[in-house]
């Protein structure tokens, strides 16, 4: 084999342009006749030898046969044929990730699961969950369930990135549900983390309806009881599935002696982690780190899951997490292709209640969620729009956990249309058939954009999003213009050209967002007259008395003494609308109105009542 035979299978497949480069010459027939390796030596190559059958031998004649069947056959499987001979094995699971838009970055990642046939039959799922899995209305897996249940099931740690409304609850669900296999008393086994107590309620009944049949027990953890003492109980150990949100189970961990164990989690599944990540006030990471310190277990293993990408998340995860496999469907940080997006320009304030009352106007597609910036402005535009004829109502972080759900099961129930809310229901809500969805205030960055809009266009359902902007939005509105843009809606092109933020901006605006004016139409001096009212009533009600003595009348706080053992003490107390009697033998006593506690204070609930001693105070409080 001479140095022309070297250069040949060295550049075998190469294909050269119509350039020649230096230490090159071409003969007429376009052969290089001269190759030169350095300035005293040159090797002759004839048009003649150039041209001579080249004698490989046996073992590479063999490799070429075979490089020739592997490309073939690839060729074939791109045309829909099926191969002659031999297949590569890489190809069709390449094929299937390249369909559905799956990016994998890890090593020895398991190839996906295409239909619920291959998850009990490949990958071992127990049948009943595949049941539940086609009950709650899955036909087959979407393209993260695809890859993330089988990475699951081989006890691999992972870190999730899929559109909103693409199955992910189901996707940590189905191998979390596999690994428990079946109930014991021994506490929690997995451990699910999610942002919002709404959010928690929806995953911990999505677990229930996927466990169905299987035995295992699903928590919510919510407010921890009492004993009779007012001291908060442990939680039981008689669950297998815990679903929280990391201030509860903080306050449960921090109980002295902790209320809650976390050495027996089997699984962490941290939802929308980038959410949980945040630093500061708005953010959980300080009681993600305790919590992840809690699950101290050998067995321990861990997974993340959202629809936004997070730097910040995925270096942390390949740094603390053991071999972790990183999963993305489509593009990273981009908005569902499925939901048609409009940026509407209003000029001002006053301007968005007219859009809105336009768009009514011209029918309002129900259900609708409308997002605004603070929970004021919440009230206010609730307030505007009661008397409009909508069937309207608001959720926001002033009103108790029982109006709350009220108001999402009615919702739900379609006794509501449309649903004012704040970035409280912007993440990981699951309402079925919402219709559009207007950003009334345009939200401070493109995350939270992708979070509001992903309400709609669930499960592959279309859906519309309507922003509303004003010039004071103007400036911040260029990274959300470019990914409108991206999904292929229409936007006017000064947005386009907007000049670009820096980081430290975007974070400025993230934390402080624009100061806007109100919604309220009241004029100014009928809101002031209002606001005075109000402020004095206050003032009265701390200037109010706050107790009388000797049984007489009064609201509050009402105290009653015993003067002198053994007598009878005479009179009535009244509280709110009912009434306490004194008792005989010195001893005080509250009948229809209440039970008195060992410390004097009455509850208005129990109709019995509790004897109070002699040498004690008794407080009737209303």
């Amino acid at each position: 084999m001479d140095t022309n035979d070297i250069f040949w299978k060295l550049t075998r497949g190469v294909r050269f342009g119509g350039k020649v480069r230096q230490g090159y010459s071409k003969s007429s027939d376009g052969v290089p006749s001269k190759l030169l390796l350095s300035p005293g030596s040159t090797i002759e190559a004839t048009q003649e030898e150039s041209s001579k059958k080249r004698k490989l031998s046996t073992s590479s004649d063999e490799d070429e046969e075979q490089d020739c069947t592997v490309k073939q056959s690839r060729k074939a499987a791109k045309a829909g044929k099926q191969p002659p001979s031999v297949v590569d094995p890489l190809t069709a699971t390449e094929q299937l990730r390249k369909q559905h838009r799956l990016h994998v970055q890890g090593s020895d990642v398991p190839a996906p699961a295409a239909t619920f046939d291959e998850l009990s039959g490949r990958l071992g799922v127990r049948t009943q969950i595949v049941d539940n899995l086609r009950a709650a209305g899955y036909f087959e897996p979407t393209p993260v369930q695809m890859q993330a249940v089988p990475v699951m099931l081989e006890r691999r740690e992972l870190l999730a990135c899929a559109p909103t409304g693409s199955g992910k609850t189901a996707a940590y669900l189905v191998p979390v549900l596999q690994h428990l296999r079946e109930p014991r008393n021994a506490g929690c086994r997995a451990l699910i983390l999610a942002p919002s107590r709404e959010l928690a309620r929806q995953i911990a009944l999505e677990a229930s309806r996927l466990a169905t049949g299987t035995g295992l027990r699903v928590r919510c953890l919510d407010k921890a009881k009492r004993a009779a003492d007012g001291t908060p109980r442990p939680v039981s150990q008689k669950y297998d599935l815990l679903v929280s949100t990391p201030n509860r189970l903080i306050y449960l961990l921090d109980a002295e002696p902790p209320l809650v164990s976390l050495r027996t989690v089997e699984w962490l599944v941290v939802d929308e982690s980038d959410k949980l990540f945040e630093a500061g006030e708005r953010g959980f990471r300080e009681q993600l780190g305790r919590i992840y310190s809690a699950c101290d277990s050998a067995q321990v293993r861990r997974a993340l899951f959202s629809a936004t990408f997070a730097h910040d998340v995925d270096q942390w995860c390949r740094l603390n997490l053991d071999n972790v496999v990183t999963v993305s469907v489509g593009q990273k940080n981009t908005a569902s292709d499925v939901v048609e997006q409009e940026l509407v320009f209003v000029g001002s304030e006053s301007g968005k209640l007219y859009a809105f009352r336009n768009i009514m106007q011209k029918g309002l597609t129900t259900p609708c969620i409308i997002f605004v910036q603070t929970k004021e402005r919440a009230k206010e535009l609730f307030r505007e729009l009661i008397y409009d004829g909508v069937m309207v109502d608001v959720i926001h972080a002033d009103r108790t956990q029982l109006q709350r759900d009220n108001v999402v099961k009615a919702f739900r129930a379609g006794r509501v249309w449309v649903l004012i809310c704040t970035e409280l229901m912007g993440r990981g809500i699951d309402f079925k058939g919402v219709n559009l969805v207007i950003n009334y205030d345009m939200p401070p960055s493109t995350t939270s954009y992708i979070h509001r809009i992903g309400r709609t266009g669930r499960a592959g359902r279309p859906g519309k999003a309507v922003s509303f902007f004003t010039t004071k939005d103007v400036p911040n509105m260029r990274q959300i213009a470019h990914l409108v843009k991206n999904s292929g809606c229409e936007v006017p092109d000064y947005l386009l050209q907007v000049p670009r933020k820096s980081k430290k901006d975007r974070r400025e605006l993230a934390v402080h967002p624009i100061r806007r004016e109100t919604i309220d139409t009241t004029p100014k001096y009928d809101r002031d007259r209002i606001a005075r009212i109000k402020a004095l009533k206050k003032a009265q009600d701390k200037q109010k008395p706050s107790s009388t003595e000797n049984g007489g009348q009064g609201g509050g706080v009402v105290t009653v003494k015993q003067k002198k053992k053994g007598k009878k003490l005479k009179g009535s107390v009244k509280v709110g609308m009912k009434k306490s009697k004194i008792g005989k033998k010195g001893k005080a006593k509250v009948i229809g109105s209440g039970s008195m506690s060992a410390d004097g204070k009455c509850s208005g609930k129990s109709k019995k009542g509790n004897r109070l001693k002699a040498n004690k105070t008794a407080k009737v409080t209303d």
